[in-house]
């Protein structure tokens, strides 16, 4: 029987498969040529004088030539990254079993055929597809509909698979071979090797980058990923069930079965941290796909950049859409140091205007208006009540002549410049760094406990030069309602400006050559030093909106953020993946709310995920008796593998650092992958030095910035301490002692 494992038969099998990847690589560095003759085809077509001018006929070559040169460029980018574990699957295929089952004759799908038999069929699957010379399959790209039963055959269920096999390479190596059988017994022809794909996945050790799963999906994960591209979809779960990586193949199969809608529109993917997007970054690329933003909370805005977190209490503060009330009354308000009265001579009259008469002029326009787009109305508005002021009525005449010299006036223009400047919606949150303003502003919409620790976290951003993560929710909040900041009109050229004269030297004149700048020329970035211009730089546009949005550790976004991301995707259909267990925004409901308001009238479609495959057996029910403490209806999904190996729960002592390092070297011993010091802020300081250990293994990290990520390894320091300094309590605890693949110690 087929079902023998030694170890020349294991040989034989990687020779087979070897063979196979050796032909796929062949037809790829052909395939390579070919785009490198069309790129060159491409440059060629641009041979047309510079200074002639361009027809119809040789505008139409540029067009093609551009569409020649991106296309190429494309193909050639995609083979040039796609080789490591290009072929990844095979599948051996009775279509007897099939035409049994469906009753029908053939599926339709282009073959391989077996020369054991007419009805057996080979279909390999990869990360792309590659065809022969003949226009023949050798390896079908896994999003394919062919590639299907690749994920959704089960024993029950075979869909005419009769071996299921994943192929593991190193380069363009094959270096192993794992089968799982889908029938009771397996042709003589057959032969079965390995322990099952799946749990030799998991075994593995944890690099720097999250692994795609695209060799071992499960067949309740495929249905997800496949799952219909319109309105809603949200993939529940507890931890290391595989949301994020089925989240992330569900976006690249999204591009791969509508490329024009979701290429053209782009999918945002917006996740908990800088550390979860460096953590993912590969994966979207090893799938076929580059077309998606990814973006940390703290970077959804282009020129915002940002990792510090505020404490608990400020962070929910401002997370609560309570705060839009003081946002709101902060644009609507005065703009701080503006003047508040009008004197000026105009047309022969003398005209004041109060402090009281300005601010009912700014009131009327901002109900109509978005306060940087609504500088003329703003003018317009004060004449008219400058005209009134003056108490002249019936004459129509006298009034016109006003209003026109009150347009060019250089004391109005130099007014407006002062009481309506354009305002960048970040100055409106510096403002607000005086608690007597967010007093005024608050009306009542704020405690009076969180009136200064709101302010003071605008004093530490103007110290620091750094925004927090909850800011960035409410620069986007205050930018929708002020509109994008207008450029000023560039002045026309006056007669007395003097052209720019090619050669001065035939005048006798020495030209004086500016100083090269490499931070203008080159395009590096100027640098900034002081707290406030580094909080200020850049400038915010309109935001992008996406045709799809993938939300990760949805639970984990206060009703701000979900305004914000909303913000970008309200014509988009979404993708959204959490865990209610391990929020650490501690208002469900009010999250709840605001997530409905973004996600709209749309079709909705639920996945649940309920098998962990990251946590060893041992760790996961460790950390599952912690949660059920506070939160007797976690999500509690079913860990399936098992090391014998009970987490570690050692005494902290008075040497932090040193109690950590003696946990460290031991683990440095028992895995071969990352490990990871998760340490409360109180901790960080004195652990540093940790990260030294274990020639760059070992990451000092807190707990809030481990979402998403996972760990050969763990050592959990202080838990209490986590729990107390963390805004989800112990849910975030939850999800520091669910990282670990392997091993787990724990220093209380």
């Amino acid at each position: 029987m087929g079902t023998k494992r030694i170890p020349d038969e294991l040989a034989r099998e990687i020779a087979v498969e070897q063979a196979h990847v050796d032909r796929v690589h062949q037809e790829l560095e052909k395939a390579g040529l070919r785009a490198d003759s069309v790129q060159a085809e491409g440059l060629a077509r641009t041979q047309f004088g510079r200074q002639v001018e361009i027809g119809d006929a040789e505008g139409a070559g540029l067009f093609e030539r551009d569409a020649l040169m991106f296309h190429a460029a494309k193909r050639r980018t995609a083979l040039d990254t796609q080789y490591e574990g290009l072929v990844f699957g095979r599948l051996d295929i009775d279509h007897a079993m099939l035409r049994a089952a469906a009753g029908s004759e053939g599926n339709g799908h282009g073959s391989v055929r077996d020369a054991s038999g007419e009805d057996r069929e080979v279909r390999y699957i990869g990360r792309l597809g590659v065809r022969d010379d003949d226009y023949e399959p050798l390896v079908i790209d896994w999003r394919a509909p062919a590639a299907s039963p690749f994920y959704r055959a089960t024993p029950a269920q075979p869909m005419g698979v009769i071996r299921r096999r994943v192929l593991r390479s190193r380069g363009t190596t094959v270096i192993g071979v794992e089968d799982d059988l889908m029938v009771p017994e397996a042709p003589d022809d057959l032969v079965v090797v390995g322990d099952g794909a799946l749990m030799a996945a998991l075994t593995r050790s944890r690099g720097e980058r999250m692994r795609d799963i695209v060799a071992t999906i499960q067949a309740h994960q495929d249905e997800a990923i496949r799952a219909s591209a319109r309105g809603i979809t949200e993939i529940t779960g507890g931890p290391g069930t595989g949301k994020t990586v089925v989240a992330l193949h569900r976006a690249a199969y999204l591009l791969y079965s509508d490329r024009r809608r979701f290429e053209s529109g782009g999918i945002l993917v917006v996740g908990p941290s800088g550390a979860y997007t460096a953590y993912i970054e590969r994966v979207l690329p090893s799938l076929g796909e580059e077309s998606v933003i990814l973006r940390a909370l703290g970077d959804v805005l282009d020129v915002v950049h940002t990792e510090r977190l505020d404490s608990p209490a400020v962070a929910r503060t401002k997370g609560s859409t309570r705060i839009r009330t003081l946002l709101g009354a902060a644009v609507r308000g005065r703009v701080p140091e503006a003047p508040t009265e009008f004197r000026a001579m105009v047309a022969g009259r003398p005209v004041r205007l109060e402090a009281r008469d300005l601010d009912r002029v700014r009131s009327q326009v901002l109900r109509q208006h978005q306060r940087n787009t609504a500088t003329a109305a703003a003018q317009a508005a004060l004449g008219e009540a400058a005209w009134t002021s003056l108490g002249i009525t019936g004459d129509r005449e006298a009034k016109e002549e006003f209003l026109d010299k009150w347009e060019d006036h250089l004391d109005v223009e130099s007014f407006m410049q002062d009481w309506w400047p354009q305002v960048d919606p970040r100055e409106v949150l510096l403002w607000l760094a005086d608690p007597a303003l967010v007093r005024r502003h608050a009306r009542g919409s704020l405690r009076e406990d969180e009136i200064e620790p709101l302010a003071a976290s605008f004093r530490l951003a103007l110290e620091t030069g750094t925004w927090s993560v909850a800011d960035v929710a409410l620069i986007d909040d205050v930018a929708a309602r002020l509109g994008p900041v207008q450029e000023a009109p560039q002045e026309e050229r006056g007669f007395y400006e003097i052209e720019e004269l090619e050669d001065l030297s035939q005048y006798g004149v020495t030209e004086v050559q500016p100083v090269r700048s490499a931070a203008r020329d080159d395009g590096a970035p100027l640098v900034l030093t002081q707290p406030r211009e580094k909080l200020l730089a850049g400038r915010i546009g309109k935001p992008d909106e996406y045709a799809h949005v993938l939300v990760d550790e949805a639970q984990d976004l206060s009703p701000m953020q979900w305004r914000m991301v909303g913000r970008r995707g309200r014509y988009a259909s979404w993708t959204v993946v959490g865990d209610a267990a391990q929020a650490s925004w501690p208002d469900a409901a009010e999250a709840a709310a605001a997530r409905e308001e973004a996600f709209g009238s749309q079709v909705r479609q639920q996945f649940h995920m309920d098998t962990n495959y990251r946590n060893a057996r041992e760790i996961f029910d460790f950390a599952a008796q912690v949660v059920r403490r506070e939160v007797p209806d976690a999500d509690i999904p079913q860990a399936v593998r098992e090391t014998g190996v009970e987490p570690l729960e050692l005494r902290l002592g008075a040497d932090v650092l040193a109690s950590v390092t003696d946990a460290v070297q031991s683990l440095l011993e028992q895995v071969e992958g990352a490990i990871a010091v998760i340490t409360p802020a109180a901790h960080a300081a004195a652990l540093a030095p940790a990260a030294e250990l274990g020639d760059g293994r070992v990451q000092v990290i807190d707990p809030m910035s481990t979402k998403g990520l996972e760990y050969d390894a763990t050592v959990v320091v202080d838990p209490d301490e986590i729990s107390r300094e963390s805004p989800g309590g112990i849910r975030v605890l939850y999800v520091a002692l669910t990282r670990a693949a392997h091993r787990m110690t724990i220093l209380s």
